[in-house]
């Protein structure tokens, strides 16, 4: 194995390790905010209050796209995965009224 192929591995091996960090801190968020928005969904069962707010939805997607091209991300990528995560909780919060 040539020197160039070793360093190749190394800094390989970095980027695998960094990437796995990430992906537990992503996991470990999602959690979190799972449970808050869990916390929601058993408050506006309480309170009779719609599972969705569509309001809301739109401010936090306009605030994370702005957030997305701050951190150099496609915006279009942060909007789909926020719909994914928007539906969940809005399944969640329907389960939580039943």
């Amino acid at each position: 194995m040539t020197d160039a192929v070793k360093r190749a591995a190394e800094v390989l091996a970095s980027h695998r390790a960094s990437i796995d960090r990430l992906d537990t801190i992503l996991v470990y968020t999602l959690a979190e905010r799972f449970a808050c928005t869990q916390a929601v969904g058993k408050l506006k069962a309480e309170h009779k209050l719609p599972p969705a707010d569509k309001s809301r939805e739109a401010e936090q997607i306009k605030r994370l796209e702005r957030l997305a091209r701050e951190a150099d991300l496609d915006p279009e990528f942060a909007k789909k995965f926020l719909a994914f995560i928007f539906e969940e909780v809005i399944q969640h919060h329907m389960q939580i009224r039943k």
